[in-house]
Formats: structure tokens, C-alpha cells, sequence
């Protein structure tokens, strides 16, 4: 495809910028997923971006816009709650420039804690990003630091496109990146890559559903934009001006998923990769998986952007994937109040081998008569068939039992 002259990165930034970052920058792996393409009937070829030191792409940018800055800056600032914030602050500590970086009174202490961690001066102000980064360009103007976006700068926008230059070197038979969409710094380098390659590669962007705000852009569309997510580093409510130019004229297509599709994504490279993905990051697989038949028989680049997901959030990603697959379940089962009621039935659990793990009774707070109780049964079962084996076995010995399914 010919050069598009006029767009505010070209293939030459980002070429520069690979050679200006590639020494201080871990160049990450880009492997083949045997299984993920069985799964989904693409080739799929993984990059593992969260094995940078901040354990996020957001590094590439950030350092290839602090190399191009003058002796004379007296520091940079930026406003961010997220990985932005540790990939730039790791790397002006790395090349003594003072950074500081505005913060949402809401951010998670340990975001807090790791950004610090990079000697960053963090200022928390107000309740939302929008907050924060007005309070960051005030700042700017009243203590002469420089302002470094985390998406909508052709020097970030060149640094994050260095992805795409290693997958390409690394798999060269990559014929479509399917990569996620906050801002668009990352889409809007790689896709600039993906039109130099002198043959097809096609683009695709991928959105949660509850922020769609590029494929708005884009589709002209109205969307509803905001809410809880579990990819919160693509959960942007307004898409960069030089960002929203590049992905009109470089992606073919925008694409949206669900938050069930998300942390299935993430789960299945914890089970799969044996490796820590951010919902963010776990975006492109959760594309192919809601998508499969888009992508099959494509050979598929997918970048897992970042792996800072709070411990405790992970735990209860990869917990409710278990009940999903039918390898956890609660049991709702109607027993008489008498004597040895409950001991009856945990023997239809021992007889279909299924291990029980939490039992909860309640007599008082239900509709049934005085004489009737409730009890609830979490246990553990081998697959979907072996918990639906159970639920049989359970019904024939004469009880009512019902499974209670997650959202």
C-alpha cells in the first residue's frame, strides 16, 4: 500500500524510535499458542508485553519521548492511574528527570505505592482522570514542566508502534493484528507498521463494551460510554484528536466485547500461558473468542499489553471462570428439618465423587413452611457433565435442587 503522507507518525518515526528505545527496553517474546489456536481456529502468535519491567507497553512511548527532550526540561508531568504513569515514571528516574504524576483521590493504593516506588512525585487531586488532568496542565504552566500525554503525542505514538516492528520480525506471517483500544496510541503505531509491510495485514481495534468511544468515532455512533469494567486501561471516554484521525484512516474494523468475554480471556491465558494479563491486555484474545468465526484460518497477532491486575480482582476472575466451566457450582436443595437430613444427602455427593466445600443453611429467611429449610452446597466437580451427573443424581433420591448460575 502506498504511503499516506499526511498522518502525524510515519513508518520512519517509529523505525527511529525503535532504535532509540531498543537498548533500555526488554524486547519481549512474540510465541506461537498451540492451544489458544486450536481454541479459536486462528494461528495465534502472542506477544508478551507484560514481561517489560512495569509489565506494560506503555514504557515504549514514555521512554521514546523522554530521549527526544531538551537538556533544559526541568521535569515532566503527566496524569494517569494506571500503567502510563509507571512506564514513564521508571524511566525518568532511569535518566535523572524529575517526574510528577497527577492521580485520582481514588486510585488504588498499590498504584500509588508502585509509581512512588519509581521515585515519581505523585499529587492526588480530585475524583475522576478529568479531575486530575486539569489540576496536571495547570501544573505544567505554573512550574514549567513538560506535559507528556499518555496517548495523543506522535513521539508516544511512534514508541508504542515499535510493538508491531518486533511481532513482524519475529512472525512474519502475521496477516492481522487484533490489538485493544483506550486512547489509540497503540493501534495507531502499529498500524502505520502493519501499511509498510508491503503486503496485506489487516487491522483490527478492540473496545469493551461500556467504552466504546472510538468505535463511536469512527461508526458515528452514539454508544453509551462508562461503567464498571475489567479493562480498565482501555476504559477511555474520549479518543485522542491525532489518535482518532489515525485509526479513521489506518483500522478496518473496531470491535467490541463483553466483560464475560474479557475474563474469560484473562483466565484462559493464566490456565493456558501459565501468564498474568490485565483485562486490558487480555482484549485481542477476548476479540477471537467472541468472534471465532472472524478470525479463523487468519494468522493473528495479538499484543497482551500489560499485567498490573490487582491480585485479589484476578482471584475472583479466574474463581468465577471455574463456576462458569461447571467446575465450581452452589446447589440450592429443599431439605426437611429432621435428623440426619443433611447427612442423607451429602451421601448422593460422596456416591458422584463430588467434593463439597461449603454448606449454608437457612431456616428462618425463607418462604418455605417452618418444618422446611433451605441449604446451600458449594462444591467442586470435575466438568460441566460430572455437575450435571450430580444434579440428577441428587433429584432421583427425591430432593428439589436448582443451580445458582453467575451473572
Amino acid at each position: 500500500m502506498a504511503s499516506i503522507p499526511d498522518l502525524p507518525v510515519s513508518i520512519d518515526d517509529i523505525r527511529a524510535a525503535h532504535a532509540r528505545i531498543a537498548p533500555a527496553i526488554v524486547r519481549t517474546p512474540t510465541l506461537i499458542s498451540k492451544t489458544l489456536s486450536e481454541l479459536t481456529g486462528a494461528t495465534v502468535y502472542l506477544k508478551f508485553e507484560n514481561h517489560q519491567f512495569t509489565a506494560a507497553y506503555k514504557e515504549r512511548g514514555a521512554l521514546n519521548t523522554l530521549l527526544q527532550l531538551p537538556g533544559t526540561t526541568k521535569g515532566v508531568i503527566a496524569a494517569s492511574a494506571g500503567n502510563h504513569a509507571q512506564g514513564l515514571a521508571y524511566h525518568a528516574d532511569r535518566l535523572g528527570i524529575p517526574a510528577t504524576i497527577v492521580m485520582p483521590t481514588t486510585t488504588p493504593i498499590v498504584k500509588i505505592t508502585q509509581t512512588e516506588g519509581h521515585r515519581a512525585n505523585v499529587i492526588l487531586f480530585g475524583e475522576t482522570f478529568d479531575d486530575a488532568y486539569a489540576h496536571a496542565r495547570q501544573l505544567e504552566q505554573e512550574r514549567g514542566l513538560t506535559f507528556v500525554h499518555p496517548f495523543d503525542d506522535q513521539r508516544i505514538i511512534a514508541g508504542q508502534g515499535t510493538t508491531a516492528i518486533e511481532m513482524l520480525q519475529d512472525a512474519p506471517d502475521i496477516n492481522c493484528f487484533v490489538t485493544p483500544i483506550g486512547g489509540g496510541g497503540l493501534i495507531s503505531g502499529m498500524a502505520v507498521v502493519a501499511r509498510a509491510a508491503g503486503r496485506p495485514i489487516e487491522m483490527v481495534g478492540v473496545q469493551a463494551e461500556l467504552f466504546p468511544s472510538m468505535h463511536n468515532r469512527v461508526t458515528h455512533g452514539t454508544l453509551p460510554c462508562g461503567g464498571e469494567t475489567l479493562a480498565e486501561g482501555i476504559a477511555v471516554k474520549a479518543p485522542g484528536t491525532l489518535t482518532g484521525r489515525m485509526v479513521e484512516t489506518l483500522v478496518d474494523e473496531i470491535m467490541l466485547v463483553s466483560e464475560r468475554s474479557l475474563e474469560k480471556a484473562v483466565s484462559l491465558l493464566v490456565q493456558i500461558e501459565k501468564t498474568v494479563v490485565e483485562g486490558a491486555g487480555a482484549a485481542g484474545l477476548a476479540a477471537l473468542i467472541q468472534h471465532p468465526d472472524r478470525f479463523r484460518g487468519r494468522t493473528v497477532g495479538l499484543v497482551l499489553c500489560g499485567g498490573n491486575i490487582d491480585t485479589r480482582l484476578l482471584a475472583n476472575v479466574l474463581v468465577r471462570d471455574l463456576a462458569r466451566s461447571g467446575r465450581l457450582a452452589r446447589v440450592q436443595i429443599r431439605l426437611q428439618d429432621q435428623p440426619g437430613a443433611l447427612f442423607k444427602l451429602a451421601s448422593v455427593f460422596d456416591a458422584e465423587r463430588v467434593n463439597i466445600m461449603e454448606v449454608y443453611h437457612q431456616r428462618i429467611f425463607t418462604s418455605l413452611p417452618a418444618k422446611g429449610l433451605i441449604t446451600e452446597i458449594e462444591c467442586e466437580t470435575r466438568e460441566r457433565a460430572h455437575l450435571e451427573r450430580l444434579l440428577d443424581a441428587v433429584r432421583a433420591a427425591g430432593y428439589e435442587a436448582s443451580l445458582i448460575e453467575l451473572a
